[in-house]
C-alpha cells in the first residue's frame, strides 16, 4: 500500500535506505475513531472537495464492521462557541472555522455515518483528535491497544491524529480508501508521510479480512 503513495521511485529509494516505512503492527484490542467525516466536510461549497464523499462511501462498510465486532468507536468533529470566545490560533489561520457551531448543521456527523448510542463523538477545536480531549483516556478505559483510523483531511486532522496516537502508545492503522482531501496532491503526501513514520496503511477490505482472521485465530486460543 506505500508504494502506492510514493511521489517518485527516487524518493522512495531514499527513505527505504534510511528505513523508514518498516509495518508497526496490530494489537489485540482495536478501536475505530472517525475523524471529521461532517456535512461541512462533504460539501465542496464548504471544506470539502476532492476524494472525501468517496472515503464517507468506503467509511460506511469499515463503521458497520466495527460495530458488528463491538469495536470502541469515536467520532470528531471541530465544534467552536457561537460568539467565537474560544477562538484559537487553528481559527486564526482558517477563519471559517469559527462558522462550525454546535447547532451549525454543517459540524454534523454525515448522515450516513450517524453515531449510535454509546458511540463517543468529540468537540475539538484542534486539528488532533487527541488536543484539548479525553480520547486517550477514553480508549484506554476500554482497552483499546491499535487504532483504526479513517476521516478527513488526509494531510491535516487525519495526520495530527495519528502523530498524536502513536505519541500516545498506540498502534495505528489507517483505512486509506476511508480518508480524503479536497485536493489529491496533499493527500498522496500525507499518506506517504504517514506510512514512512507513524502508521500502516491498508484498505477497509484488507483491515476487515485481517481482523475478522484475527479475532478467529484468538478466540480459537482462548477454546484450547
Amino acid at each position: 500500500m506505500a508504494d502506492q503513495v510514493l511521489s517518485s521511485h527516487e524518493e522512495g529509494e531514499i527513505y527505504q535506505r534510511q528505513g523508514f516505512g518498516k509495518r508497526s503492527g496490530l494489537g489485540r484490542g482495536p478501536a475505530l475513531v472517525i475523524v471529521d467525516l461532517v456535512n461541512g466536510f462533504a460539501d465542496p461549497a464548504a471544506f470539502g472537495g476532492g476524494n472525501i464523499r468517496g472515503a464517507i462511501a468506503e467509511t460506511q462498510g469499515l463503521l458497520e464492521f466495527a460495530r458488528s465486532m463491538s469495536w470502541p468507536v469515536a467520532f470528531t468533529r471541530i465544534v467552536f462557541a457561537d460568539d467565537g470566545s474560544d477562538a484559537n490560533a487553528f481559527s486564526r489561520k482558517v477563519p471559517w472555522l469559527l462558522s462550525l457551531t454546535e447547532e451549525n448543521p454543517q459540524s454534523a456527523v454525515v448522515r450516513e455515518l450517524a453515531p449510535l448510542s454509546g458511540e463517543l463523538v468529540l468537540r475539538k477545536r484542534l486539528p488532533s483528535a487527541f488536543a484539548g480531549t479525553d480520547l486517550a483516556a477514553w480508549l484506554t478505559r476500554r482497552n483499546v491497544d491499535t487504532l483504526v483510523v479513517a476521516g478527513a483531511t488526509t494531510s491535516g486532522c487525519v495526520r495530527a491524529t495519528v502523530v498524536d496516537a502513536m505519541g500516545s502508545g498506540f498502534l495505528v492503522v489507517v483505512a486509506a480508501d476511508c480518508v480524503g482531501d479536497r485536493a489529491e496532491g496533499p493527500h498522496r503526501a500525507g499518506l506517504f508521510d504517514i506510512a514512512q513514520k507513524y502508521a500502516d496503511l491498508m484498505n477497509a477490505q484488507d483491515i476487515r479480512k485481517l481482523l475478522r482472521s484475527f479475532e478467529k485465530r484468538s478466540a480459537g486460543g482462548a477454546n484450547d
